[in-house]
């Protein structure tokens, strides 16, 4: 059987999702905890990575079962969130048809990026302290996304995709009632480090360092040390993985 997990993890304290050699990942954390339990070495295959320090919420990935019955095992989930660690919980178990693809049938996946303008000790390990940006034109260059598809200025050298081509639906700021901002960015599949590259630049903007024309010259540039620092990963979540309905 093909099952779905959907589950939320802190990724303060691990090298990113993928599992690595010698790295603590989020991945490893998980087929451990499925292996124990199942008595049998379980792989699980992720929607995408996500960098060392990055969060995700509702993040879907998918592993093989003979056992017909964990989607509605409550006892069994239970027993999986005792032996994850407290940055780590599954929110609940899904049976899929065989072929489903956690990775290659996502079609849209949103981060959204998180800045406080004011000290709050509370909420300062999950966001990024910034003041005085102008988020009026922070959104006119982050408009300017959605005209290109190419996205190399803001990606990791030396990865090894095929392509940094990508499709932007949206991306825009907003601001909530206690100034916080929020940056949301969504798009077919996204470049490594590409989010944060993207916010550090638009930060620039939004401190008057560039222009928007200078962003649109960085992206045309599809050269990464044209672009401004990766914004701090703590502040940065994935949130919404999207599926066809017939997935």
């Amino acid at each position: 059987m093909r099952y779905f997990l959907v589950l939320d993890y802190n990724g303060a304290n691990y090298c990113g999702w993928q599992r690595q050699p010698g790295q603590d990942t989020v991945q490893e954390r998980i087929e451990k905890a499925l292996s124990t339990l199942l008595r049998h070495e379980t792989e699980i295959t992720g929607a995408g990575r996500t960098d060392t320090g990055v969060h995700a919420r509702n993040y879907v990935a998918h592993f093989d079962s003979d056992v017909e019955t964990l989607h509605t095992d409550a006892d069994f989930l239970y027993k999986l969130n005792c032996i994850l660690p407290f940055d780590i919980n599954i929110q609940r178990i899904a049976q899929m048809h065989a072929e489903a693809h956690a990775r290659f049938d996502a079609t849209r996946r949103t981060y959204r990026y998180y800045i406080t303008t004011r000290k709050d000790v509370f909420r300062y390990p999950l966001t990024h302290r910034a003041k005085n940006l102008d988020i009026e034109k922070m959104n006119l260059a982050a408009a300017e996304l959605l005209k290109y598809t190419d996205f190399t200025s803001f990606s990791k050298l030396n990865t090894d995709v095929k392509t940094n081509n990508c499709t932007i639906y949206k991306a825009f700021w907003a601001e909530s009632a206690d100034g916080e901002l929020v940056f949301t960015i969504t798009a077919n599949r996204f470049l490594r480090n590409m989010v944060r590259a993207i916010v550090g630049t638009l930060i620039e903007i939004g401190y008057g360092k560039i222009s928007i024309e200078d962003f649109r010259n960085i992206i045309e540039a599809k050269n990464r040390s044209k672009a401004g620092t990766s914004a701090p990963a703590q502040a940065l979540f994935l949130e919404e993985i999207e599926y066809p309905y017939e997935v």
